[in-house]
């Protein structure tokens, strides 16, 4: 088996990992028994949710150019459509929330909800929307690429960390196993990535000898 052939099986497997660990946990919700007790808003704001919490698992890895065909400037380029998917799956979960039911929605936002899971799903919502805010004002705010860089780090670590609270914290359609295993991932490739690109890589970078 020729070297192309085993790249090519390493990346569908790749692939292939990264679908099932997104896709399973959508799944699986589907059918669970809570649906039929539930609004069409409900589930909408609901899954779109889920959606958002699988698509932050895959969010990361595409910077660190992990997956074949995020290698680069492309990587980038679908870190970043991905991250604007991200703030619709958010504007999604709030809104159908809001719309099944709006007092418990309020109480959330204005962080006067007894459920101790509204607090980190209102600290994620504004983390995502923090992110945004950094992304679109990059050059506006004048800010040095290594420190912007920095704020955005920390804030997806922030989004991440509280999506997976407020998602474990909630009993709700997704399936416990699955969701588990999704939130140790999304938290795993959040931390492999910040690890690998802002200490492993910069600290090879300055081994390496001069090519003066």
């Amino acid at each position: 088996m020729g070297s192309s052939s085993r790249g090519w099986i390493r990346a569908s497997l790749a692939w292939s990992g990264v679908a099932a660990v997104t896709i399973v946990p959508v799944g699986i919700a589907a059918f669970s028994p809570y649906l039929p007790s539930r609004n069409m808003p409900y589930i909408i704001g609901g899954f779109a949710g889920i959606v958002g919490l699988s698509l932050l698992f895959v969010q990361p890895l595409l910077p660190a150019g992990y997956l074949a065909g995020s290698e680069g400037p492309a990587g980038r380029r679908w870190h970043r459509w991905l991250g604007g998917t991200i703030v619709v799956t958010v504007a999604l979960h709030v809104g159908g929330l809001y719309l099944a039911s709006p007092d418990d929605t309020v109480d959330a936002l204005l962080l006067v909800s007894p459920t101790p899971f509204s607090v980190y799903g209102v600290t994620a919502m504004w983390g995502v929307v923090a992110t945004a805010v950094l992304v679109l004002s990059r050059r506006r705010l004048g800010l040095r690429y290594s420190v912007w860089r920095l704020i955005h780090n920390g804030l997806a670590a922030i989004v991440v960390f509280a999506t997976v609270i407020h998602a474990l914290q909630i009993e709700g359609a997704m399936e416990p196993v699955s969701k588990w295993m999704l939130c140790l991932a999304a938290l795993a490739a959040t931390g492999v990535v910040l690890l690998d690109l802002r200490v492993v890589r910069p600290f090879r970078a300055l081994r390496k000898p001069s090519m003066d």
